[in-house]
Parts: C-alpha cells; sequence; structure tokens
C-alpha cells in the first residue's frame, strides 16, 4: 500500500491507520533516510496502541523505548548509531523478536539479523511530498 503525505498530520492518519492492523508480535522495518518521518510515525502508532498523548522520545542515543500496550509491548529500535549487528544483541534484541511488535528505525544497520518476515515501511520524497509504502 502506499500514502502520499504532504504534512505531519497525514503521517500521523497513516501511522493510525497501520496501528489498527497490528495484532502482536510483527517486526516493522522502517526504512528512508534522515528527516523523512520514521519517529513521527512510529510516535503515532504508540499513542494510538497506547491511547495516550504519551511522550515519545527518539530512541537515538538510548538505541531503544519501550512502551506497553495492549497487544503486546511495543518496542521502538533505532540503529543509526550501531557500529556492527551485534551490537543488537547487547540492547535485547532476540527477545524483542520473540515476544513483542519491534519498530527498527535504520533496519539495514543489523543486518540479516532482520528476520525476513518483517514488515517493511518506507519513507520517500516524491515531487508533491513524501511517500509511506507499506509492504508485507
Amino acid at each position: 500500500m502506499k500514502y502520499l503525505t504532504t504534512c505531519e498530520a497525514d503521517t500521523v492518519q497513516c501511522a493510525k491507520n497501520f496501528a489498527k492492523t497490528l495484532k502482536g508480535n510483527e517486526i516493522i522495518a522502517l526504512d528512508g533516510t534522515l528527516g523523512m518521518g520514521k519517529t513521527v510515525f512510529t510516535r503515532a502508532v504508540i499513542q494510538a496502541l497506547t491511547q495516550t498523548d504519551t511522550d515519545v522520545p527518539s530512541p537515538t542515543f538510548t538505541l531503544l523505548q519501550t512502551y506497553d500496550t495492549p497487544i503486546g509491548t511495543l518496542y521502538h529500535f533505532d540503529f543509526y548509531r550501531l557500529k556492527s549487528p551485534d551490537e543488537a544483541y547487547e540492547i535485547g534484541i532476540e527477545d524483542a523478536f520473540m515476544d513483542g511488535i519491534c519498530f527498527i528505525e535504520w533496519p539495514e544497520k543489523i543486518g540479516s539479523l532482520l528476520p525476513k518476515n518483517a514488515i517493511h515501511i518506507v519513507f520517500s520524497n516524491t515531487p508533491n511530498g513524501r511517500q509511506i509504502e507499506i509492504k508485507d
């Protein structure tokens, strides 16, 4: 599915719609360059699932933030600063893959550790805004 967004509110609405499709135990790989809306998208999903305006900071420096939702623990990873895929083990990626909903920014940094069944959400620029493409 492809969505064209022209502002942050469009991205938030797309994320809220996506949140409704989640059942638990999904792995979502967020692909796109800096500033494309990956964290905005994830924040909106988390707020939709928790039904709160909870603060959702970017995990760029902490690498991981977790949130309790009615469908399971949501793990928000940001691997921008990862130097090697093995570092993902140190922050518990294996456990997250087994029992949680994982949103992974910069999934290319973990290479073959990313499960083949991951849902890819690709953020890209277009002449008329940004495109969000959900590939499952």
